[in-house]
């Protein structure tokens, strides 16, 4: 037998180079079954670590460590890594359940020009594991010679076989459910797309049969393609005998000894960092030049040992080793070499942590399969790339010579190992170190797409802003970091997907630069209205329109209490107060009440106080600060609780702090406290209303600091915050100034997304990384500090720290999806409530 071996290893025929490819006989959901075998395959989940502490690392890494060594054990596993081009056609489907307002198919789709132009690729995990053997090799063939001779050729699998392998999947799945990779059975569909996809690029995939599996001719369709092979590379032909793609098979030939977790010991994870310069014409050249990702699919067999095969091959490496340093001490010259010392050493160590911990060796066979659909140049030049990406961290690779057609055979699914020369045994420790689950993973499963990741994997980002709810999970977002760094324009793309989701969206501008997101939304056919303080938008924030409905009852209290705080302290201290609720009462039963007409019967009273009242508030409603919430309105459209945006500017307020004492407020603070009483009472009604129930509703408070100076802004803020996922409200808040959110606990425990922009004092870098959920110390304070810079040191406007509900967190580009709503988002302040912009849709980041 060993003669036999022998020979076949020196004619390049060992193992099952030269078995036939597999033959498909049933696809199911979380099975592929050939002629010999069945196979469970399971998608895995991607798990953050580019921002993860390290002791999470640890834990998580020991929890991998354990699945290798226990759920698999044993076990032939095929992991694959493939990248999917990001489909916008799902995205337009996508738009039609997730909006419903306004002109969203145009939004929706200026989106999707945008992400064409970024051409993100999206990273699929993906592990086989043989569950059974069906036949073997030799009688497969036999038997098809036979039955394919007589015309009774069958590739029928029985129900009973598929709920018995069905049974089998969900057992493994239970299993591997509970790992660090959260495994799910694959699709039918995920399936049928994995085998198809080299031989028939493009092609229409058969659709699942009655019984969810995919036989017969349906199933043959999926290999219906030619592949030609090349001694270092194969060809893709398509229906047309043209060449559609160039692949090529790399082999990683050697590794260090060692390699450290992070660094080069995450050298599968590290496969979405290789990039290259594609070739360029001279036309390409007036372009800018971009560096491309080379997208290589790692395609990794491997079988972990039992514990106690092996300690079979530990002990025989150290007898052997033992061996030799015992006979070169015999010699004259006595002395042994190092290398074989430490070996022993590392055997005799190795052995004693197996025996004591959960460890085992694995064997694994690496491949890299790098394609191109350019050109074979093209594919060269990627190649190149990821040899020497590789080459740098220690790792040799390399292109396989004369083997390009057994090797690709080999990384298909339902295969097998057929060169089994290039094999790697280590720990199943090392084999977790590679991290091939890890990388950037942050944001919503589903929702808009508010922009991409910027870690060491791609993919876009989602955030619903009014997700909250419908999960049962808190509804707060905060936006966070100094001025200029875009999170003013990241908060208003996120409230304009928030419009088109048929949402009300109250934004409370204190700055005053919100304007824009007025613009973009009647860009785009929504109800959005801008609303500033001045005469030409008196009573635009009177409570008595404002709390209707349900709420209206509240207005006979919350419309004293508020024009006693207009009102001057001497007048106050004279009993002001009492005439000011009996006009109120008055007003109210003679039916269609107004804050004006109040004023209006104060100043028409005999009683000498009431008239002095009367008197200045009159004047105090004719103020820029006065006029929205006591003035005659003049016909502006006033804010009603229906689906749309409200942006209402209150620039130059000055509201006091807490300590302040009452009596010495200024009337400028006295108007102020006064109008932000107005908005603040209508943003608790419209939360509260049972009649509102079911609509969406989003309050975002920009520059919230000025709210929180004050124990009306904090009481309504922390109010919103706790109340908002019962009430279907979402509170949007943006601040320059994270210790002071923080001490609002009622706030921070119910954020459930948190953005983190660019901030430079070490105080506020501390509690930012508090919100983030990252660890606090001099690594955070650097990468909070570097995050709103580009390598030029030049403001990166849009980038930020996200951390989403489920306390992950990812570094993330806020992406204007155009040129055009870039202008109109633009918070540099205008002197015109909306504004026209023609020009042509380019893309363009926050």
């Amino acid at each position: 037998m060993k003669l036999i071996k022998g020979i076949a290893r020196f004619l390049g025929v060992e193992g099952d180079r030269s078995a036939p490819p597999p033959r498909y006989v049933a696809l199911a959901d979380g099975l592929i079954v050939t002629e010999t075998h069945a196979e469970a395959w399971f998608v895995l989940s991607g798990s953050n670590t580019d921002l993860m502490s390290e002791s999470a690392r640890d834990a998580e890494h020991d929890q991998a460590s354990s699945a290798l060594a226990r759920t698999l054990s044993g076990h032939d596993c095929h992991l694959k890594v493939l990248w999917a081009p990001l489909n916008s056609d799902e995205y337009r489907n996508e738009a039609e359940t997730l909006f419903s307002a306004g002109d969203y198919a145009a939004w929706a789709e200026t989106r999707i020009e945008r992400l064409d132009d970024l051409e993100l690729p999206t990273r699929l995990l993906l592990l086989g594991v043989r569950l059974v053997e069906r036949s073997t090799q030799a009688k497969a063939r036999g038997s098809r010679g036979v039955q394919e001779a007589m015309g009774i050729g069958s590739t029928s699998v029985s129900p009973k076989e598929l709920a018995r392998l069905d049974a089998l999947t969900r057992r493994l799945g239970r299993q591997l459910e509970t790992t660090p990779w959260k495994a799910q059975p694959a699709t039918v569909e995920m399936l049928a797309w994995m085998i198809a996809r080299e031989q028939r690029r493009g092609a229409q995939l058969p659709t699942p049969d009655g019984d969810g599996t995919i036989t017969g001719a349906k199933l043959a369709q999926l290999t219906r393609g030619r592949v030609l092979p090349y001694p270092d590379h194969l060809r893709v032909v398509d229906q047309r005998g043209e060449t559609s793609a160039w692949t090529a098979v790399l082999t990683m030939d050697g590794f260090p000894e060692e390699m450290e977790s992070p660094g080069a010991g995450e050298w599968l994870r590290a496969v979405a960092e290789i990039t290259y310069v594609p070739e360029y014409t001279d036309d390409d050249l007036e372009r800018d030049i971009h560096v491309k990702p080379v997208n290589a699919e790692p395609s990794v067999r491997f079988k972990v040992l039992h514990k106690r095969d092996a300690l079979k091959q530990i002990d025989e490496v150290r007898r052997l080793a033992k061996e030799q340093r015992q006979s070169a001490a015999k010699h004259s010259a006595g002395e042994t070499a190092q290398e074989i010392e430490e070996t022993e050493e590392t055997m005799t160590a190795l052995s004693r942590d197996m025996k004591r911990e959960d460890v085992t060796l694995l064997e694994d066979h690496p491949r890299l399969i790098v394609s191109s659909d350019v050109s074979l140049e093209d594919l060269r030049n990627r190649c190149d790339a990821v040899i020497g990406f590789y080459g740098g961290l220690g790792i040799e690779v390399s292109v396989a010579a004369e083997e390009q057609r057994e090797l690709w055979l080999e990384s298909q699914p339902g295969d097998m190992l057929r060169v089994p020369d290039l094999v790697h045994t280590r720990t199943v420790g090392a084999f977790a170190g590679s991290w091939f689950w890890g990388g950037a993973s942050v944001g919503d499963d589903s929702g808009p797409i508010i922009g991409y990741l910027t870690g060491s994997t791609p993919g876009v980002v989602r955030n619903d802003l009014t997700g909250g709810s419908e999960r049962g999970d808190a509804t707060t977002t905060a936006f966070i970091g100094r001025s200029g760094r875009g999170k003013t324009t990241a908060m208003m793309l996120s409230l304009l997907d928030s419009g088109f989701r048929g949402s009300f969206v109250l934004a409370l501008d204190f700055k005053g630069d919100m304007g824009g997101l007025v613009s973009a939304g009647q860009r785009y056919g929504l109800n959005a209205h801008l609303i500033e303080t001045g005469s030409q938008f008196a009573g635009v924030a009177d409570l008595f329109t404002l709390l209707s409905g349900e709420s209206a009852e509240r207005a006979q209290t919350e419309v004293p209490a508020q024009l006693g705080i207009a009102l001057p302290q001497h007048l106050r201290m004279r009993g002001a107060e009492t005439p000011i609720q009996s006009a109120v009462n008055e007003v109210i039963a003679e039916g269609d009440p107004a804050t004006w007409k109040v004023i209006e019967r104060l100043r028409k009273s005999d009683d000498e106080l009431s008239r002095e009242a009367g008197d200045a508030l009159y004047e105090l409603s004719l103020t820029g600060l006065g006029a929205p919430f006591m003035g005659k309105p003049s016909g502006t459209t006033l804010i009603t609780p229906n689906p749309g945006i409200w942006v209402v500017q209150v620039p130059g307020i000055t509201l006091p702090s807490p300590d302040d004492d009452r009596d010495d407020w200024s009337v400028h603070q006295r108007l102020s406290v006064a109008l932000v009483h107005s908005l603040l009472a209508y943003g608790i009604s419209m939360a509260g209303r049972k009649d509102l129930r079911g609509l969406r509703k989003v309050v975002a408070v920009p520059e919230v600091h000025v709210l929180t100076a004050t124990r009306e802004g904090s009481s309504f803020l922390q109010y919103i915050a706790r109340v908002g996922r019962a009430l279907h409200t979402a509170l949007v808040v943006d601040t320059q100034d994270p210790e002071s959110l923080a001490s609002l606990t009622g706030l921070v425990e119910q954020m459930t997304t948190v953005f983190g922009f660019q901030l430079t004092t070490a105080e506020q870098q501390d509690a930012m990384a508090a919100l983030l959920d990252l660890p606090k110390g001099a690594h955070t304070r650097q990468l909070i500090q570097a995050i709103g810079v580009d390598v030029t040191q030049e403001i990166r406007h849009g980038h930020c720290i996200m951390r989403d509900r489920r306390f992950s967190s990812a570094t993330v580009q806020f992406d204007v999806p155009s040129l055009e709503i870039l202008e109109l988002l633009n918070t540099t302040p205008k002197t015109q409530k909306t504004q026209k912009v023609t020009s042509e849709p380019e893309g363009a980041s926050a």
